[in-house]
This record gives C-alpha cells, sequence and structure tokens, in this order.
C-alpha cells in the first residue's frame, strides 16, 4: 500500500486493524500486548467481539488466520456486505474444519457479491444460476517461485522488496476473466507459468539491488527461469 500511494508506511498501517482473543486491538491496550502487536494497535473505543469491530471499522477486507473455525458468522458476513459491493472475504485457517466459513456461506450470506478465498480448497458453487470458483490462497503460489528466483541470480540474501515483486508477480497474473469468476488468483493449474514468472521478478530485484551472483544477468528471466525448472518427462522403454 505504501509503495502504490506513495505514503509513509506508518500511515498505510493505520489502514489495517486486527482483532485478537480479547477483541480490536487499540492503543489503550498497548501495556498488555506482545511486541508484534504493538504497532497495529491504534486509536479506537473498545471493541470486544469480531461482529463489533467490523460494524465499528466498516473494513472492505476480511482476512482469518486465527484457526478457529466458523469465527465469520452470518451476521459478520452479512455486515461486510451491508457496506461493500464487493466485500473479499478470506477464510485461510487449516483444515477446512476449521475455516472461518466456507465458500457456499460467504456466496449465500453475501447475496453472491463476495470475493472469496481460503487456506483449503473448496468446491465451486452455484449461486441465483451463476457459477462462483473459490480462490485458494495457497503459499504453493509463490513459494516454488520465490526459491528458484533466489537460485538462478545466486541472490547472496533475502530482501523484503523480492517478497514484494513475488507478490506483485502472482497479481499482475489475475486476469478480468478471472475476476469475473470470482476467482481470486489465476488457476493452479498454470503454476508452472505463474511460478517461471514470479522467478523472473524475484531474480529480477535481487540484480536490481546487487544482490545476484550469477553474472552475466540473462537477457530473458522467464526463458532462463523455464530452462531451471525439472520437467518430469521421462522416455518409455520396452
Amino acid at each position: 500500500m505504501s509503495k502504490q500511494t506513495k505514503i509513509p508506511l506508518e500511515e498505510t498501517r493505520k489502514k489495517i486493524w486486527l482483532v485478537d482473543s480479547k477483541g480490536l486491538i487499540v492503543s489503550h491496550r498497548k501495556e498488555s500486548l506482545q511486541h508484534f502487536k504493538k504497532p497495529w494497535a491504534h486509536e479506537h473505543e473498545p471493541c470486544t467481539t469480531l461482529i463489533d469491530a467490523v460494524k465499528a471499522i466498516k473494513p472492505t477486507v476480511l482476512i482469518g488466520t486465527s484457526g478457529q473455525g466458523k469465527t465469520f458468522t452470518k451476521e459478520v458476513v452479512e455486515a461486510m456486505a451491508s457496506f461493500n459491493k464487493k466485500p473479499l472475504i478470506m477464510a485461510l485457517s487449516n483444515p477446512t474444519s476449521q475455516a472461518e466459513c466456507t465458500a457456499e456461506e460467504a456466496y449465500n450470506w453475501s447475496e453472491g457479491r463476495a470475493v472469496f478465498a481460503s487456506g483449503s480448497p473448496f468446491d465451486p458453487v452455484k449461486y441465483n444460476n451463476q457459477l462462483y470458483i473459490p480462490g485458494q490462497a495457497n503459499n504453493a503460489y509463490i513459494f516454488p517461485g520465490l526459491g528458484l528466483g533466489l537460485v538462478m541470480s545466486g541472490a547472496i540474501r533475502m530482501h523484503d522488496e523480492m517478497l514484494l515483486a513475488a507478490s506483485e508477480a502472482l497479481a499482475c497474473q489475475v486476469t478480468q476473466e478471472h475476476y469475473d469468476k470470482g476467482m481470486t488468483f489465476p488457476p493452479f493449474s498454470n503454476i508452472r507459468t505463474i511460478s517461471a514468472n514470479i522467478a523472473a521478478k524475484v531474480a529480477a530485484k535481487a540484480y536490481d539491488l546487487g544482490l545476484a551472483t550469477h553474472l552475466p544477468r540473462p537477457e530473458d528471466l522467464v526463458k532462463f527461469a523455464e530452462s531451471c525448472m525439472y520437467s518430469p518427462n521421462y522416455h518409455i522403454y520396452r
């Protein structure tokens, strides 16, 4: 957010609110908070439940990573849909039984308007004669390409900008056609192409930052990434 808007990190951080087991993380709780929560403690009245926090903050995106199943209740999703035309609901906890809500619940409770992603896979959902394909927010999208980019460039260290480059490379591969189907990620069936493009962007960032040791820099990093990938094709012997 900071990079795209040119707004200082401290300001963009105020757009993100966290909820833990005791409710909304706010500044008056700072003394009792663990150190990694303190940067996210903003000025606000206490909210002890998720639904209270959602109604007060009116977020556009709801991300669940607590491992507590069924926390995105009907009331929570309906509230998100009441002030968002397209609420983004990301129920990322695994396994499926611990997901904050199911894809079907997200679509039904938002009247088919939710953009949904989950940590575990969910089957496509039909709502009002339209087929929705739930996105799977799985680290398998990022880590293979990220690792390949580091290896093929001979990067001597990992940098935050490389991880951001990987994220941006993934986002760039989502098309309008995917969005129209409710997808937040490109089809996993294209993972080799996706990974090659991510690897190329990560490697490019390593070269730009002066952290790459495999010199000279290849002219076409995507083709170089593809040439470095293992293809499990075997000859047939009689």
